[in-house]
C-alpha cells in the first residue's frame, strides 16, 4: 500500500517552521493545543471569505500572538479598524485571562499559496464549474506567477457520478521526497449537492539550500560574479587601447576619416 507522508511534517525543524511556538509542561500542552485548534477553526471560520492562507500562533506567559496571513486583509481590519477590533473582543472571549495581540498580514502573490488556491476550486465546485476547467485553470494561472511546479487531485462525485473517483493534474516538477524541495501544501472541501469532494494541492516553489550545500552555492555564486566583474574589466581595457592614440587601430581609423573627406572635396 502507498505511503503518503504530509508534505510540511516532512520538513519541519528543517526548511519549514511550525505554525504554533509555544512551550507547555504537563497538562498544559493539551490545553494550549486545543485552544490553538478552537482559535484557528474560529478565525476561519469568522473571516473565511478574507482568504486566510495560515495562522500562526506565539505564546509567552499570559501573552499570545496571532498572526493572521490573509490575500484581503482589508476585509479583516474594517472601517478604521472596526473589525479587526470586534475579531479581537471575540478571540479575548475564548481565552479569558490572557493579552492577546493580533497582526494581520498580506499575502503577496495567493496565487502561489496552495491553501488559497485549493479553496478556490472548492468554491467553484459548489458553483457547479466543470471540475477539469477548474483545476486546468489553477494550474495554468499558478505556474505563470512562477511556481516551479504543481499538482491538484479532486476526490469525490465527480461532476454527479455514481461511483465516486479521483483526478488530478500536474504541471512542471513536484518533488515529494527531496527535504529541500520547497512544497506547499492545501486541502479543501467542496460542500455540492452530490456530496463533499476533497482538494488537494502541491505546490513547487524552488529548492532551500542549506549548511555545506548552501556555503558551496554561495562559493560558486562569488566566483561567477569575480568573473564577470574581471570580463567587463578586460573588455574596458580592450577599449581604451582601442581608441588610444597611436594604436595601430586608431591610427586605421584616422586614415580611413582623412579618405572619405578627402573624397567629399
Amino acid at each position: 500500500m502507498g505511503q503518503k507522508t504530509h508534505p510540511v511534517g516532512f520538513r519541519l525543524g528543517i526548511i519549514k517552521d511550525w505554525e504554533s511556538n509555544w512551550f507547555a509542561k504537563g497538562s498544559s500542552y493539551a490545553d494550549y493545543l486545543h485552544s490553538d485548534f478552537k482559535l484557528r477553526t474560529f478565525i476561519k471560520k469568522r473571516v473565511y471569505h478574507a482568504g486566510i492562507a495560515s495562522t500562526q500562533i506565539e505564546r509567552k506567559g499570559n501573552q499570545v500572538k496571532i498572526n493572521i496571513f490573509a490575500a484581503r486583509p482589508g476585509i479583516i481590519i474594517g472601517k478604521k479598524g472596526q473589525e479587526v477590533d470586534r475579531l479581537k473582543k471575540a478571540l479575548q472571549k475564548m481565552i479569558p485571562g490572557s493579552e492577546i495581540f493580533l497582526n494581520i498580514k498580506e499575502v503577496r502573490k495567493p496565487e502561489l499559496s496552495a491553501q488559497l488556491i485549493a479553496e478556490n476550486i472548492a468554491l467553484q465546485f459548489e458553483r457547479r464549474v466543470a471540475f477539469r476547467r477548474a483545476m486546468k485553470k489553477s494550474v495554468i494561472s499558478t505556474m505563470r506567477f512562477g511556481a516551479k511546479g504543481v499538482r491538484i487531485s479532486c476526490s469525490g462525485r465527480l461532476a454527479g457520478a455514481d461511483i465516486a473517483r479521483t483526478e488530478w493534474y500536474r504541471e512542471g516538477r513536484v518533488p515529494l521526497h527531496t527535504i529541500r524541495a520547497n512544497v506547499d501544501y492545501g486541502v479543501a472541501e467542496s460542500k455540492t449537492t452530490f456530496g463533499i469532494i476533497g482538494v488537494k494541492v502541491w505546490v513547487f516553489l524552488g529548492e532551500i539550500y542549506f549548511g555545506r550545500e548552501a556555503r558551496r552555492i554561495e562559493e560558486q555564486r562569488k566566483m561567477k560574479s569575480q568573473m564577470q566583474i574581471e570580463q567587463v574589466v578586460e573588455a574596458a581595457k580592450a577599449d581604451l587601447a582601442h581608441d588610444k592614440p597611436g594604436s595601430k587601430k586608431a591610427d586605421a581609423s584616422n586614415n580611413d576619416k582623412t579618405k572619405r573627406n578627402g573624397a567629399g572635396e
